[in-house]
């Protein structure tokens, strides 16, 4: 059993062009669809025309939900600019999307948490804003009940993974469109992923349990910072262009 993990897209059509072919290229036909996956100030209606015929398992990520569970004059900054570019149609479809899945039998799927789309469950932020790893107990209590042997999450856009003490695997792929950000949740913070390159996750199951292949996608990272410039959002801008936030 082999397959691809993507998260986190968040609007950028070519770093997920990108993903899809090199995940064509590593000869995997299978592909789950973490969630977050048009919010932002890039190209939404690109993103979704890509994702809606895309023979995937989705699940829904909390920026996908706030874009059909509220007015448009009560939506965030990221929220806003996709909303304006998507159809009903989109809209529609993700409506239909479940917030957690089981794949295969094999693999449980969600955005954030099985409970919260909107919690960090492999990283810890402390009040001065310092990100590290979650302790393994917090991490063992949120995947309590689970009973796939491989959990898979996204929303932090931090590709990781964490072995259980039960042997559970828990993976992040992370993001394949946004490789930084600032938030004010649980405090205030900045994720960096470093590169500007798009990231996806290949899993493949052994006779010695999961195997995990992280992979670094380069893309014309630069076309899509400068679209994020242009439409206002120089922090988004940074993040793409470098893979930090300046």
């Amino acid at each position: 059993m082999r397959f691809a993990a993507i998260a986190d897209v968040h609007g950028n059509h070519l770093a997920l062009e990108a993903v899809l072919a090199d995940i064509r290229a590593q000869g995997v036909d299978e592909i789950v669809n973490l969630g977050d996956m048009a919010s932002g100030p890039l190209d939404a209606r690109r993103t979704m025309d890509l994702l809606m015929p895309l023979d995937a398992v989705h699940v829904r990520g909390n920026h996908d939900r706030w874009l059909i569970d509220r007015p448009p004059e009560k939506m965030g900054a990221w929220e806003r600019p996709a909303y304006a570019q998507l159809e009903a149609a989109h809209l529609d479809w993700l409506r239909t999307i479940p917030a957690t899945a089981v794949y295969r039998d094999k693999v449980f799927l969600c955005h954030a948490t099985p409970a919260d789309d909107n919690v960090y469950w492999l990283e810890n932020v402390a009040p001065d804003g310092a990100v590290t790893c979650a302790p393994l107990d917090a991490i063992e209590t949120i995947a309590a009940g689970i009973a796939q042997s491989l959990i898979l999450c996204g929303h932090t856009h931090t590709a990781r993974a964490v072995r259980l003490r039960d042997g559970r695997l828990i993976v992040n792929p992370g993001s394949v469109g946004s490789p930084g950000y600032s938030y004010n949740v649980p405090h205030p913070h900045v994720m960096e992923a470093g590169t500007p390159d798009a990231r996806y996750a290949i899993l493949e199951q052994q006779s010695a349990g999961w195997s995990v292949s992280f992979r670094h996608v380069p893309y014309d990272h630069e076309t899509m910072a400068a679209l994020a410039r242009a439409n206002g959002d120089a922090e988004f801008a940074s993040a793409l262009a470098t893979g930090w936030i300046r």
